[in-house]
Protein backbone atom coordinates (compact mmCIF):
# COMPACT_ATOMS: atom_id res chain seq x y z
CA UNK A 1 0.00 0.00 0.00
CA UNK A 2 2.85 2.40 0.70
CA UNK A 3 4.12 2.27 -2.91
CA UNK A 4 0.95 3.74 -4.42
CA UNK A 5 1.92 7.42 -3.89
CA UNK A 6 5.04 6.76 -5.98
CA UNK A 7 3.21 5.07 -8.87
CA UNK A 8 2.62 8.28 -10.90
CA UNK A 9 6.28 9.20 -10.46
CA UNK A 10 7.43 5.78 -11.70
CA UNK A 11 5.16 5.98 -14.74
CA UNK A 12 6.47 9.45 -15.58
CA UNK A 13 10.06 8.27 -15.19
CA UNK A 14 9.44 5.33 -17.52
CA UNK A 15 7.95 7.63 -20.15
CA UNK A 16 11.01 9.87 -19.98
CA UNK A 17 13.32 6.91 -20.53
CA UNK A 18 11.34 5.74 -23.55
CA UNK A 19 11.13 9.18 -25.09
CA UNK A 20 14.84 9.79 -24.66
CA UNK A 21 15.51 7.17 -27.33
CA UNK A 22 13.33 8.87 -29.96
CA UNK A 23 15.05 10.59 -32.84
CA UNK A 24 18.06 8.25 -32.77
CA UNK A 25 19.11 6.15 -35.77
CA UNK A 26 19.89 3.17 -33.51
CA UNK A 27 17.66 0.07 -33.58
CA UNK A 28 19.77 -2.71 -32.02
CA UNK A 29 18.46 -4.59 -29.02
CA UNK A 30 21.42 -6.15 -27.29
CA UNK A 31 24.16 -8.39 -28.65
CA UNK A 32 26.56 -6.94 -31.19
CA UNK A 33 25.24 -3.46 -32.07
CA UNK A 34 23.51 -3.40 -35.42
CA UNK A 35 23.89 -7.13 -36.16
CA UNK A 36 20.29 -8.15 -35.62
CA UNK A 37 17.41 -7.74 -38.08
CA UNK A 38 15.51 -4.48 -37.62
CA UNK A 39 12.35 -2.97 -39.03
CA UNK A 40 11.87 0.57 -40.32
CA UNK A 41 8.65 1.83 -41.90
CA UNK A 42 7.25 -1.68 -42.05
CA UNK A 43 10.27 -3.18 -43.86
CA UNK A 44 12.66 -5.60 -42.17
CA UNK A 45 16.39 -5.44 -42.94
CA UNK A 46 18.86 -8.28 -42.36
CA UNK A 47 22.44 -7.00 -41.81
CA UNK A 48 25.19 -9.02 -43.46
CA UNK A 49 27.52 -11.06 -41.24
CA UNK A 50 30.45 -10.37 -43.55
CA UNK A 51 31.29 -7.58 -45.99
CA UNK A 52 33.73 -9.72 -47.96
CA UNK A 53 33.38 -9.06 -51.70
CA UNK A 54 30.55 -6.55 -51.31
CA UNK A 55 30.18 -4.04 -54.15
CA UNK A 56 27.16 -2.10 -55.40
CA UNK A 57 26.19 0.99 -57.35
CA UNK A 58 23.36 3.37 -56.57
CA UNK A 59 22.44 6.78 -55.27
CA UNK A 60 24.31 8.34 -52.35
CA UNK A 61 22.80 11.04 -50.15
CA UNK A 62 24.11 12.75 -47.02
CA UNK A 63 22.89 13.68 -43.55
CA UNK A 64 24.23 16.26 -41.16
CA UNK A 65 22.85 18.97 -38.87
CA UNK A 66 19.61 17.22 -37.99
CA UNK A 67 21.46 14.19 -36.60
CA UNK A 68 24.71 15.74 -35.36
CA UNK A 69 25.25 14.73 -31.73
CA UNK A 70 22.68 11.94 -31.75
CA UNK A 71 23.37 8.25 -31.25
CA UNK A 72 24.30 6.12 -34.25
CA UNK A 73 23.38 2.47 -34.74
CA UNK A 74 26.68 1.28 -33.23
CA UNK A 75 26.27 3.45 -30.14
CA UNK A 76 28.64 6.24 -31.15
CA UNK A 77 27.72 9.92 -31.13
CA UNK A 78 27.19 11.03 -34.70
CA UNK A 79 29.74 13.58 -35.86
CA UNK A 80 28.89 15.10 -39.23
CA UNK A 81 32.52 16.18 -39.63
CA UNK A 82 33.92 12.63 -39.38
CA UNK A 83 34.43 10.35 -42.38
CA UNK A 84 31.56 7.96 -41.70
CA UNK A 85 28.42 6.77 -43.43
CA UNK A 86 25.18 4.86 -42.94
CA UNK A 87 24.28 1.68 -44.80
CA UNK A 88 21.24 -0.55 -44.45
CA UNK A 89 22.93 -3.97 -44.28
CA UNK A 90 26.74 -3.73 -44.23
CA UNK A 91 28.31 -4.79 -40.91
CA UNK A 92 28.92 -1.82 -38.65
CA UNK A 93 32.59 -0.90 -38.66
CA UNK A 94 33.10 -1.87 -42.31
CA UNK A 95 35.50 0.33 -44.27
CA UNK A 96 34.21 1.10 -47.77
CA UNK A 97 35.51 3.02 -50.75
CA UNK A 98 32.87 5.32 -52.23
CA UNK A 99 33.50 6.53 -55.78
CA UNK A 100 31.49 9.36 -57.36
CA UNK A 101 30.69 7.99 -60.82
CA UNK A 102 30.11 11.48 -62.18
CA UNK A 103 33.36 13.21 -61.23
CA UNK A 104 35.65 10.28 -60.38
CA UNK A 105 36.35 11.42 -56.82
CA UNK A 106 36.89 8.63 -54.28
CA UNK A 107 36.90 8.49 -50.48
CA UNK A 108 37.06 5.88 -47.74
CA UNK A 109 34.47 5.95 -44.95
CA UNK A 110 33.55 3.75 -42.00
CA UNK A 111 30.00 2.44 -41.64
CA UNK A 112 28.69 3.31 -38.17
CA UNK A 113 24.98 3.88 -38.78
CA UNK A 114 21.88 2.53 -40.51
CA UNK A 115 20.11 4.09 -43.49
CA UNK A 116 19.23 5.68 -45.85
CA UNK A 117 15.66 4.40 -45.83
CA UNK A 118 14.73 5.59 -49.31
CA UNK A 119 14.41 2.81 -51.88
CA UNK A 120 16.72 4.23 -54.56
CA UNK A 121 19.55 5.21 -52.19
CA UNK A 122 22.33 2.88 -51.10
CA UNK A 123 24.47 4.95 -48.70
CA UNK A 124 24.08 8.05 -46.51
CA UNK A 125 27.33 10.01 -46.19
CA UNK A 126 28.39 12.28 -43.38
CA UNK A 127 28.66 15.96 -44.24
CA UNK A 128 32.47 15.72 -44.37
CA UNK A 129 32.39 12.74 -46.72
CA UNK A 130 29.75 14.35 -48.93
CA UNK A 131 31.81 17.55 -49.11
CA UNK A 132 34.87 15.68 -50.39
CA UNK A 133 32.79 13.96 -53.08
CA UNK A 134 31.04 17.23 -54.01
CA UNK A 135 27.62 15.85 -53.05
CA UNK A 136 26.53 18.48 -50.51
CA UNK A 137 25.27 20.96 -53.11
CA UNK A 138 23.42 18.55 -55.43
CA UNK A 139 22.23 16.48 -52.45
CA UNK A 140 22.65 13.11 -54.18
CA UNK A 141 25.04 11.42 -56.60
CA UNK A 142 25.51 8.13 -58.39
CA UNK A 143 28.28 6.17 -56.63
CA UNK A 144 30.00 2.82 -56.39
CA UNK A 145 30.39 1.34 -52.89
CA UNK A 146 33.11 -1.29 -52.36
CA UNK A 147 33.99 -3.03 -49.13
CA UNK A 148 37.65 -2.85 -48.14
CA UNK A 149 37.61 -4.86 -44.95
CA UNK A 150 38.91 -8.37 -45.48
CA UNK A 151 38.68 -8.13 -49.27
CA UNK A 152 41.36 -10.04 -51.17
CA UNK A 153 42.31 -9.98 -54.86
CA UNK A 154 41.65 -6.25 -55.33
CA UNK A 155 43.02 -4.86 -58.58
CA UNK A 156 44.60 -1.43 -59.13
CA UNK A 157 41.42 -0.12 -60.72
CA UNK A 158 39.34 -1.22 -57.72
CA UNK A 159 37.95 -4.32 -59.43
CA UNK A 160 37.78 -7.57 -57.48
CA UNK A 161 38.47 -10.99 -58.97
CA UNK A 162 36.76 -14.14 -57.83
CA UNK A 163 33.22 -15.43 -58.07
CA UNK A 164 30.44 -12.86 -57.80
CA UNK A 165 26.70 -13.31 -57.94
CA UNK A 166 23.67 -11.06 -58.26
CA UNK A 167 21.12 -11.75 -55.53
CA UNK A 168 17.65 -11.19 -56.95
CA UNK A 169 15.42 -12.42 -54.15
CA UNK A 170 15.14 -13.89 -50.65
CA UNK A 171 12.27 -16.07 -49.44
CA UNK A 172 11.22 -17.66 -46.17
CA UNK A 173 9.41 -20.37 -48.18
CA UNK A 174 11.75 -22.53 -50.27
CA UNK A 175 8.99 -23.30 -52.77
CA UNK A 176 8.86 -19.63 -53.76
CA UNK A 177 12.64 -19.58 -54.12
CA UNK A 178 12.56 -22.71 -56.30
CA UNK A 179 9.89 -21.10 -58.49
CA UNK A 180 12.12 -18.09 -59.09
CA UNK A 181 15.07 -20.36 -59.92
CA UNK A 182 12.86 -22.04 -62.52
CA UNK A 183 11.85 -18.70 -64.05
CA UNK A 184 15.49 -17.62 -64.22
CA UNK A 185 16.48 -20.90 -65.90
CA UNK A 186 13.79 -20.49 -68.54
CA UNK A 187 15.27 -17.11 -69.46
CA UNK A 188 18.77 -18.56 -69.81
CA UNK A 189 20.17 -17.50 -66.42
CA UNK A 190 21.95 -19.90 -64.09
CA UNK A 191 20.61 -19.51 -60.58
CA UNK A 192 21.61 -21.01 -57.26
CA UNK A 193 19.92 -21.30 -53.88
CA UNK A 194 21.77 -20.32 -50.69
CA UNK A 195 20.30 -20.55 -47.21
CA UNK A 196 21.84 -17.53 -45.52
CA UNK A 197 22.37 -15.98 -42.11
CA UNK A 198 19.18 -13.98 -42.71
CA UNK A 199 17.30 -17.30 -42.25
CA UNK A 200 16.02 -16.95 -45.81
CA UNK A 201 16.44 -18.85 -49.08
CA UNK A 202 18.52 -16.47 -51.18
CA UNK A 203 18.25 -16.71 -54.96
CA UNK A 204 21.48 -15.72 -56.71
CA UNK A 205 22.45 -15.59 -60.39
CA UNK A 206 25.98 -16.11 -61.70
CA UNK A 207 28.82 -16.49 -61.22
CA UNK A 208 30.88 -13.73 -62.83
CA UNK A 209 34.70 -13.75 -62.53
CA UNK A 210 34.96 -10.17 -61.29
CA UNK A 211 32.91 -7.56 -59.43
CA UNK A 212 32.59 -5.22 -62.42
CA UNK A 213 31.03 -7.97 -64.54
CA UNK A 214 28.50 -8.74 -61.83
CA UNK A 215 27.78 -5.04 -61.44
CA UNK A 216 27.01 -4.70 -65.17
CA UNK A 217 24.58 -7.61 -64.92
CA UNK A 218 23.04 -6.05 -61.82
CA UNK A 219 22.01 -3.05 -63.91
CA UNK A 220 20.06 -5.46 -66.15
CA UNK A 221 18.35 -7.31 -63.31
CA UNK A 222 17.33 -4.22 -61.36
CA UNK A 223 14.60 -3.48 -63.90
CA UNK A 224 12.85 -6.73 -62.90
CA UNK A 225 14.18 -7.04 -59.36
CA UNK A 226 14.64 -3.54 -57.82
CA UNK A 227 16.14 -4.94 -54.61
CA UNK A 228 18.91 -6.90 -56.35
CA UNK A 229 22.53 -6.48 -55.26
CA UNK A 230 25.98 -8.01 -55.82
CA UNK A 231 27.45 -10.59 -53.44
CA UNK A 232 30.89 -12.20 -53.44
CA UNK A 233 31.32 -15.91 -52.91
CA UNK A 234 33.10 -16.77 -49.66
Amino acid sequence: MTVRPYLPFLIALLCCVLLSGCGSRSWHKGGVPGSRPYTVRGKTYYPLKSARGFVEEGTASWYGPGFHGKTTANGETYNQYAMTAAHKILPLGTQVRVTHLGNGRSIIVRINDRGPFVDDRVIDLSRAAATRLNVVGPGTARVRVQSLGGVERMQDDGDLTGEFYVQVGAFADRINADNLISILSQSGNKGRLVYGSNNMWNVQVGPWPDSFGAQRQLDVFRGMYPGAFVVGDK
